[in-house]
């Protein structure tokens, strides 16, 4: 039996001969043998972008509001332990072990995946806790989810768009159905994206779910030092003024805090929060790289775009920030991403780039990034590298104190970067 969380990690990876094999039944069956608690309140979060925000916005209002409270997130950064959290408390290295072990015990001969592994013992942990509430978000889709086999009090979807198209479709309205799957009849279901898919939306009135949609049951405004929210509700117009904008910076973040405060909103009967937690919530999210600019010069921004939607998002918010000479952009991709429309995406806001290998099945080489580099309709000059810290290193050694250097394109990218930065 692996002896440490390394060891379980290798061995979780080798369970199943596929990295990803969406489905429920393999979960479901094990999930049924543990015979956990789940926890009194289940939020689960999909999306195509936004999800980790609105997660660590969930989170950090449901602490201040005093409750006990897990979240389940992926990817992780740095390490495994990142993903499961109890109290804003990353889980240690044994309970981990413990749980990998609960799941490995009560499967038999079931092979489950990494995620499935993962979330059946972030579950585990959960149910020893004592938890109030429990986040959970989606790691790809939703309808066929490890995090789906438990039913959400509130789901939201964050957004929706083209991604992960060879599980999910080729078309807004496939992937929009797929991530429809999370909602529960007769519970509430928040969308977040302004503009849903009618699959989404039609989905949502099949199966008699309580629907609130951004900019139609609830929306935000705002000026330059704080910004107010209101909500669509039976007694009318409910609204929350004076709040401080989020701690996490970007264009988008008010869109994930809005659904994330319309969710608490019509939770309100099981787990009461205040426009004071909401406030110190807000102030004191933290999440890495999204849209993290750190201080110095010359000025690094870390930021997980990995797709042409979060591309967008990412070049309006570089676009935010002011005057730079030259912007420097640290690219490193996964293969089965749409390295030309992501790329595309933010060729306006970059000088110069520099691209580089990302390891293992699924990562796409410098010279593959350059092709699709390429395509595009203003590429600047290039240059390829074996790891994103050369050519983070790289890029701090040639910039000029004034300029910024935009590290993007994947977790492993600012993975790799980050020790760099923190020695």
């Amino acid at each position: 039996m692996p002896q440490n969380l390394a060891e379980w990690l290798a061995y979780i990876e080798r369970a199943h001969a596929e990295t990803i094999a969406l489905g429920l039944d393999r979960v479901a069956c094990v999930a049924q043998r543990m015979a956990f608690a789940v926890p009194p309140v289940v939020i689960t979060v999909g999306g195509t972008n936004g999800k980790g925000s609105t997660c660590a916005m969930l989170e950090s209002i449901l602490l201040q509001a005093g409750y006990r409270v897990g979240l389940y997130t992926s990817p992780h950064i740095l390490a495994y332990n990142e993903r499961v959290r109890i109290n804003g408390q990353a889980l240690s290295d044994e309970a981990l072990c413990a749980g990998f072990a609960a799941v490995d015990a009560a499967r038999g001969e079931v092979a489950l995946t990494y995620f499935e592994f993962g979330t059946l013992a972030a579950m585990h942990a959960f149910a020893q806790a004592g938890l109030d509430a429990v986040i959970l978000e989606v790691g790809l889709g939703g309808r066929l989810d490890a995090v789906n086999i438990f039913d959400a009090d509130c789901a939201i979807v964050t957004s929706v768009d083209l991604d992960h198209m060879e599980w999910l479709g080729h078309t807004r309205e496939a992937i929009g159905f797929e991530k429809a799957g999370i909602f529960r009849a007769g519970r509430p279901a928040v969308v977040g994206d302004p503009m849903p898919p009618d699959s989404l939306v039609e989905h949502a009135r099949a199966i008699g779910a309580q629907l609130h949609v951004s900019g139609r049951d609830f929306g935000f405004a705002g000026d330059r030092q704080q910004w107010g929210y209101w909500r669509r509700a039976e007694r009318g117009l409910v609204r929350r003024g004076g709040l401080a904008y989020p701690a996490l910076r970007g264009a988008n973040q008010l869109l994930n805090a809005s659904a994330a405060i319309t969710a608490l909103e019509v939770l309100r009967d099981k787990l009461p929060v205040g426009v004071g937690d909401i406030r110190r919530g807000l102030i004191l999210v933290d999440l890495p790289a999204r849209f993290q600019v750190l201080p110095g010069r010359p000025a690094v921004v870390l930021d997980v775009a990995h797709n042409p939607h979060a591309a967008a998002v990412l070049a309006e918010n570089l676009s935010n920030m002011g005057f730079f000479p030259e912007t420097w952009a640290v690219v490193g991709m996964l293969r089965d991403k749409d390295m030309a429309g992501t790329l595309r995406g933010l060729a306006r806001r970059i000088d110069r780039w520099l691209l580089a290998d990302l390891p293992g099945p699924r990562g796409a080489s410098a010279l593959e990034l350059r092709d699709a580099l390429d395509c595009t309709a203003h590429a600047a000059g290039e240059k390829c590298f074996e790891r994103p810290a050369e050519a983070f290193l790289h890029a701090r050694a040639q910039a000029q104190e004034g300029d910024r250097i935009v590290v993007f394109g994947s977790f492993l990218t600012v993975a790799d970067v980050m020790p760099v930065l923190r020695a």
